[in-house]
This record gives C-alpha cells, structure tokens and sequence, in this order.
C-alpha cells in the first residue's frame, strides 16, 4: 500500500497517470495517454493502412499527443487496460489471398468494448467503400450499443469545406476519398448526433455517387466518447501530400487538423474543444 501511495506521489510530481483505466483495471503510469491502433479486425495479408506504410504520417500525428501502441491481439479487459482512446480502421470482411479468414466482432468483444467505452474510453472506428474488403454486419452490432449504423450506400471523392458552426471542426477542409453513410437513432441513450452531413452542393471530384446522409457522427454513452467516420483513406500519407489516388487528388485540406481535434475530444484530453 505504502509503494503504490509513493508511485501515485512519484507520477504526480512528474506529471504522469496513475489512474485506473477504462475497464475499471490499474493501468501502468504514462506520461502520455496511450492510444492503442488495434489491427485485430484486419485480416492477415491486408496491407491498407500499414502503421509504418500509408499511415505512417498519421501516427507520427498521433504520437504528439499519446502513446501509440500497435498490435492485433484481441480486444480484452487485459489489452484495454491503460489505453485511453481505440482507433480500429477498415475491419476486414474476408481472408486476404491464402491467409486465415480475420476474425469479426463477437458478443463477448461487444461486451468488453461497451464497458471499456460507458466507463470512459474513447473509440473511433473509421469504414470505407465496398471493394476494400469492408466487414460491415458485424461491426454494426458493436455500434448498434451506441446509436449508430452503417450502411451500403456510397459517396464518390469530394473536398468538404464544413459549415463554420460545426463543432470541434467547422471552417476546415475535409479530403474525403469515398466512404459509406451512416444512419443514427436519434432516441438512442448514447446520443448519436451526426458531425458533418454530405454537402450535395459540393460535388465529387471523380464519380456519380452522392448520397445524402452522416458521414461522420459521434456518441457519447455513458462517460467515453465514440467517434465514426466512413472513409479511412483520408489519413493516408497520400490525402495529407494530396497526391491522390485512383486519379482523384483533392487539394487544399486540412485533414491532419481535423483529426487531430477529434482524436483530443474522443480522449477527453483538456485542450480538445467541446461538441
């Protein structure tokens, strides 16, 4: 008892946490919240998103503010521990060539990932356009917790300029590389509420399909905060370097800003804006 009391004295004067987690477990101190980049839900053989591959200027925008953890381990109480805010991208729906079929949601993972968010987690699961091996049924039950939806409905490449009042983001410029849209239950105790809507006025650089609809939403059941957005290609190096791809380069965007502000206000950290 006395040691514990003297580490929780030690973290203080040094300015790191102590805290249990969001799964009501101790968590080690860190000097910065950790954010764990879980790869669970991505089969075997996908190399989308690679940490250290297209996401690589992400995560090094992301170690500014948290420690970056990377893994595909399942998600447990163990794993989830000391991790501040969950970040899980384009959950795969199929095996990838010879590989072993990856694994998708699951009642008990549905289990763990509610509490770990109603007892203060943050979590952003971020979807995408249907020839990217997108797993959409069984994710939907995990977001089913929180009011939220997605669907098989579809918008082609087009640059967002967000209305001024949007919160934590209005003003900015969002390169969204297509993605699906997604339907709220406005009744829903989690309150889902809609971030940004697709602006039809706002046409895509490239293709026919614009569909009304949320494209990116948030909820926040209980204490933790929940974040998804349906285009993951919006955070590869090349949105940022806005080189494109698939002969679509959209220009002029602000898309490592907006990110930054939503990963602050989904970890709760003090300087992230409110909603």
């Amino acid at each position: 008892m006395k040691t514990k009391t003297l580490i929780k004295s030690l973290a203080l004067a040094l300015g790191v946490e102590t805290m249990s987690g969001p799964t009501g477990m101790a968590a080690e101190p860190h000097a910065r919240p950790v954010l764990l980049y879980s790869r669970h839900y991505n089969a075997e053989g996908e190399n989308r998103y690679l940490p250290d591959g297209t996401y690589k200027q992400v995560m090094q925008r992301l170690r500014e503010d948290f420690e970056v953890r990377v893994h595909n381990k399942p998600l447990t109480r163990e794993t989830l521990a000391d991790v501040r805010l969950l970040f899980i991208v384009n959950p795969s729906d199929k095996a990838v060539g010879n590989n072993p079929a990856p694994p998708h949601v699951t009642a008990a993972d549905i289990k763990v990932l509610t509490e770990f968010v109603r007892n203060g987690g943050g979590l952003i699961v971020s979807g995408n356009q249907e020839n990217h091996n997108l797993e959409v049924a069984d994710m939907n039950r995990l977001l089913a917790q929180f009011g939220i939806q997605a669907t098989n409905l579809y918008t082609d490449a087009k640059k967002l300029v967000l209305p001024g009042e949007t919160p934590m983001i209005g003003g900015l410029r969002w390169a969204y590389y297509t993605g699906n849209l997604l339907l709220l239950d406005s009744s829903h105790p989690a309150k889902p509420r809609a971030l940004v809507m697709n602006d039809l006025n706002q046409k895509p650089e490239k293709g026919a399909r614009d569909q009304a609809g949320c494209l990116l939403a948030t909820a926040e059941p209980g204490k933790g905060r929940v974040i998804v957005v349906t285009d993951s290609g919006w955070l590869a190096d090349w949105a940022f370097d806005e080189e494109g791809i698939g002969g679509v380069a959209i220009k002029g965007q602000d898309n490592r800003e907006i990110f930054g502000r939503l990963t602050h206000w989904a970890a709760h950290l003090p300087e992230g804006p409110e909603p």
